[in-house]
């Protein structure tokens, strides 16, 4: 018998697996490791409590925090979370689903599914939407594979260098272990120009990582001339106000969903979306919720594609994804249906009103002078820092507020969302004008 009753193997399985590998003894499976790095001495974990106590104890470590107002950005937003979208996704029926394959049983998650993929077409202005991705990295990276399996023979994909590092990132560690030839460049329509590159596609931004809303008039016409797809980066919220992917000419539009109410907390969980052009719909990974009619014609959903390789051949599978976050599509789900187009429209005039009241404050410092003059932004900017900024930096922890992070190369960045008041963005202009920096 296992000395743990849970543990499914007995002494006797264990001893037949190890002689099946030629260990002699459990630590055979870590005599590859550093000898300086195994743990010899005793664990020290506390002694056997309570509920309550635990409950207690980790109240206590919770209470040494310091809670900061947050002033950055670079790809996760501190926006509002409506009291009711924690409530909803509690709820037991959504906590513990899984993937619905049994559409019988599963018409309330596939509903909302369905609706998450309408809302990820509406702000997109895309025909299809997958449901869904793990975040906005891997969701970028999938469109890069998704783009070499369009095109078929090509293989090169050209990044702009003003995506978020941590997406490019992520689209260099696919490239490399995908085969795929990934060119991140600083002039996007410089580098396709000449025609010369095997090109499957191009990934922009929408908004850059400076905060700075671009201008692609014209690249996706340039991207489709040389036979490749355009790929836009966005943020969701955003969208409301600003140009779609779809007006813009792209293929595929990605990026995260954390900015449609999902709290920041430690880098996730976070959600990706993804959504295409009708006729790419066919090489989205994961899966689509389709709407049908049921036997007696009532409105009822399905799984409709499913272009993984459990499903259909494996070479032709775009990807292997198998995993969604539906838990967290279904907290952007009633994210967006209480604030509905009106509300998005509202929120992002508050960001926008309040982030150039902040440049504008911070310029008149004398700390800062402006490094892209005339270029419209919406919650987020970068300025160039006339002082110097570790001092800035701990200024402004020191006074309760995160901001202030700085890009390689030199500048610092602000991000203002509605949750900013004006008290607060005044608060921390007045610790900049008075820190000795």
């Amino acid at each position: 018998m296992s000395t743990f009753a849970y543990f499914p193997h007995t002494g006797e399985d264990i001893k037949v697996m190890l002689e099946r590998v030629g260990l002699s003894g459990l630590e055979g499976l870590y005599s590859d490791v550093p000898p300086e790095f195994i743990h010899k001495g005793e664990y020290d974990l506390p002694s056997a409590m309570s509920e309550d106590q635990v409950r207690r104890w980790f109240e206590d470590m919770a209470s040494r925090n310091t809670r900061l107002k947050v002033f950055a950005g670079a790809g996760a937003y501190d926006h509002y979370t409506p009291s009711v979208i924690p409530y909803i996704t509690s709820r037991s029926e959504f906590l513990t689903a899984y993937t619905p394959y049994q559409c019988e049983i599963s018409q309330g998650t596939l509903r909302y599914i369905f609706e998450w993929q309408s809302m990820i077409c509406a702000l997109t202005g895309m025909d299809v939407s997958n449901a869904s991705m793990y975040d906005g990295p891997t969701a970028a990276a999938e469109a890069m594979r998704m783009c070499v399996a369009c095109t078929r023979k090509r293989n090169t994909v050209v990044a702009s260098d003003r995506l978020l590092p941590h997406v490019l990132e992520v689209l260099q560690t696919y490239a490399r272990y995908g085969g795929i030839n990934l060119l991140v460049v600083e002039d996007v329509r410089e580098a396709i120009a000449e025609g010369s590159l095997d090109l499957a596609g191009v990934i922009v931004p929408s908004i850059n990582r400076f905060g700075i809303i671009e201008n692609h008039t014209g690249l996706a016409e340039l991207v489709h001339e040389l036979g490749a797809l355009l790929v836009e980066y966005c943020d969701p919220s955003a969208l409301a106000v600003v140009k779609t992917p779809a007006e813009w000419g792209a293929d595929i539009a990605v990026g995260d969903g954390q900015s449609l109410g999902v709290p920041l907390c430690y880098g996730g969980p976070y959600v990706g979306f993804m959504a295409c052009r009708e006729q790419w719909m066919r090489k989205l990974p994961g899966r689509i919720v389709g709407q049908t009619s049921d036997a007696k014609g009532r409105r009822a959903f399905v799984l409709t594609l499913q272009a993984r390789e459990q499903h259909i051949r494996r070479e032709k599978a775009t990807s292997n994804i198998c995993s969604n976050e539906s838990l967290l599509a279904l907290w952007c789900t009633v994210y967006l249906s209480l604030m509905g187009p009106e509300g998005m429209r509202k929120l992002n005039a508050l960001c926008y009103e309040s982030a150039h009241y902040l440049k504008e404050q911070l310029l008149a410092t004398g700390k800062f002078s402006d490094p892209f003059e005339d270029y419209p932004f919406l919650k987020e900017f970068a300025l160039t820092p006339l002082c110097d900024v570790p001092r800035l930096q701990q200024a402004l922890l020191d006074a309760g507020f995160f901001g202030a992070l700085q890009t390689p190369e030199g500048y610092v960045t602000f991000c203002v969302t509605e949750r900013r008041t004006r008290e607060e963005i005044d608060s921390l202009v007045k610790v900049i004008k008075e820190a000795a920096l």
